[in-house]
C-alpha cells in the first residue's frame, strides 16, 4: 500500500553519498570477545576482523544537539529527515571479498550511498524503508559490501502488536540458549556508541514506545548468530550472508539460537521464549 508521506521530498536524497575513515584497532575486537563470553581474542595487527564485528568501527559521532528524542541522529546531513519518530534495523546483506579481508591495523574507508527510500502504509500506520549501501575499503581495495535496511515508523499506539508470529523451526544441527540481560545490552551499545533509548532507557521503552521491556539490539542478535556459526564451524570462510529481523527480542527472556548446515550453505535463526521466529539468516560458504 502506498504512503501518504510526501515521497517527492525523499527522491532528492537518492544517490547521496558520504565517506568515513577509521583505523581498525585491536581493542574493540578484544572487548567484544569478552562481551560474547568467548576466549580472549588476542587481537593484534594483521588478524582478520570477524564477520559483523565491523559494526564496532566507523561509529557516528553526533553531538547531543544532533540527537532525536529516541537517541538516533536527527538526519538532514546524510540520512533524510524522515518525519516518523521510531527507527528500527530491518536487516542487512553482505558480500565479502575473500582475497582482501579487513584486518586489524588497516587504515580503512567506508563509502555510503542512499540507494532507495520507500514510503509505505502498513497495518500499524506510515512506514518508510531506507536502504543504504556501504562499501568498506582498505589500502588494497574493496573488502566487502553491505546493504543496510532501516525502517522508520509512526508513534506507538496502545495495544499495538508486532508482525504476525511465525513459529521457528525446532530441528537444527547447532543450538545455543541465552538470556540477554542489561549488562549485555549496555556493553554492546557502549562498544557501538549506540544511543538508541529502547536498549537502555526502561521508562522510555515501556511508556513511549509501548514495549514490555528493553529491546535487544538487532545487530547484537545477528552477531550472536554468526558467533554460533563460529563456535561450530570455526574455520568456515564466509562469502555472503543475508539477515532479516522478523520480531523484537526482549531483555530478560530466553533466546534460542539455531543453525542448520548443508556444507556449502548455513541457515541461522533466532526465536523467543514463545518459540516465535525473531531473526533469520542465510550464509554462503566458500568451498
Amino acid at each position: 500500500m502506498t504512503s501518504n508521506l510526501p515521497s517527492a521530498d525523499f527522491q532528492s536524497w537518492l544517490g547521496r553519498s558520504m565517506t568515513t575513515e577509521d583505523e581498525i584497532t585491536a581493542f574493540p575486537i578484544n572487548a567484544l570477545a569478552a562481551v560474547l563470553d568467548r576466549e580472549p581474542a588476542g587481537a593484534h595487527v594483521g588478524i582478520t576482523v570477524p564477520p559483523l564485528w565491523h559494526w564496532l568501527y566507523f561509529l557516528p559521532l553526533h553531538r547531543p544537539g544532533d540527537i532525536r528524542h529516541d537517541g538516533h541522529a536527527r538526519g538532514g546531513d546524510f540520512m533524510p529527515p524522515i518525519p516518523l519518530p521510531r527507527r528500527m534495523w530491518a536487516g542487512s546483506k553482505f558480500i565479502w571479498n575473500q582475497d582482501n579481508p579487513l584486518r586489524v591495523g588497516d587504515k580503512a574507508r567506508r563509502i555510503s550511498r542512499i540507494d532507495a527510500i520507500t514510503p509505505k502504509t502498513g497495518k500499524t500506520g506510515e512506514l518508510v524503508f531506507v536502504k543504504v549501501v556501504h562499501e568498506y575499503h582498505n589500502e588494497e581495495g574493496l573488502c566487502f559490501t553491505n546493504e543496510h535496511n532501516s525502517a522508520f515508523r509512526g508513534a506507538a499506539k496502545p495495544g499495538e502488536t508486532s508482525s504476525t508470529p511465525v513459529a521457528a523451526d525446532t530441528i537444527a544441527d547447532w543450538r545455543r540458549e541465552l538470556t540477554p540481560d542489561a549488562l549485555l545490552l549496555f556493553r554492546y551499545s557502549a562498544l557501538a556508541f549506540n544511543s538508541h533509548r529502547i536498549h537502555y532507557d526502561y521508562p522510555y521503552a515501556t511508556q513511549q514506545e509501548k514495549y514490555p521491556t528493553l529491546l535487544v539490539q538487532g545487530p547484537l542478535i545477528a552477531t550472536l548468530l554468526m558467533d554460533l556459526l563460529h563456535r561450530n564451524a570455526p574455520h568456515a570462510r564466509i562469502l555472503s550472508l543475508d539477515f532479516k529481523a522478523v520480531r523484537p527480542t526482549f531483555m530478560g527472556r530466553p533466546v534460542q539460537l539455531r543453525g542448520q548446515s548443508d556444507g556449502s550453505a548455513v541457515r541461522l535463526w533466532a526465536s523467543d521464549d514463545e518459540g516465535q521466529l525473531t531473526m533469520s539468516a542465510n550464509v554462503v560458504l566458500a568451498a
